[in-house]
């Protein structure tokens, strides 16, 4: 009998593991990579990072909030992000031995006003539009989305007026690469938790870490 409930015991806490195992898979990093992606490599020499699409979830708003203060958070969120995640591949370039280079931000800004393109209507041009009006092979977007609780007003207020976030539900980033095609060629969802704000230099990080190992431009071991 002792060993009968041993046994039990065991495949019990195997059971356990393997469902512990498919959460942790089921919740980790999503990448897709289209079927053309290998022949587009060939192809891409230079890569243009531009701001991130940021949506902040606020289904009540806190007194003293406005849609403009919120809206005013997302594009300084998305104007981030695109500079933290272009500093960690620059960070990470070298070591990680890329065979693509990226367009200074500034210059890539700069571009994007010359042609009268804004934060907001910026996602309605096609990427191949952009690869032409910034000269590249391919364009590096993404879109991130922050929740906070309701019951968290006064922690989001102090968020959209000294942009510093306390805890968050959950934090969706997802990076996006097309080439002149207008075809997305390979696509990572990041989901994050807890504190993001002082923060996009924390969730770039956070973000980078696997893509920099995952990153389709990197030069075969």
């Amino acid at each position: 009998m002792y060993f009968y409930n041993q046994l039990i015991f065991a495949m019990k806490n195997l059971c356990l593991l393997f469902v512990m195992a498919g959460f942790i898979v089921a919740c980790g990093p999503q990448i897709y990579k289209a079927a053309t992606l290998e022949q587009s490599k060939k192809k891409v020499r230079t890569v243009a990072i531009i701001p991130f699409a940021a949506h902040i979830d606020i289904r009540k708003l806190p007194k003293g909030v406005t849609e403009e203060s919120i809206h005013d958070s997302e594009v300084k969120t998305g104007y981030d992000l695109q500079n933290q995640v272009y500093s960690e591949f620059l960070k990470r370039s070298s070591k990680d031995k890329y065979t693509v280079k990226f367009q200074d931000i500034d210059k890539t800004n700069a571009l994007l006003k010359k042609n009268n393109i804004t934060y907001d209507n910026l996602g309605e041009k096609q990427k191949s539009e952009l690869c032409k009006l910034l000269n590249v092979d391919a364009i590096i977007s993404g879109n991130i989305k922050m929740s906070k609780p309701m019951s968290d007003g006064a922690a989001v207020a102090i968020g959209v007026i000294f942009g510093s976030w306390g805890t968050t539900n959950e934090t969706t980033v997802s990076l996006n690469i097309h080439d002149v095609t207008d075809e997305l060629q390979w696509k990572y969802d990041h989901i994050d938790s807890g504190s993001v704000g002082s923060s996009s230099e924390r969730l770039a990080k956070s973000l980078m870490v696997n893509v920099s190992r995952k990153f389709p431009y990197k030069m075969e071991q």
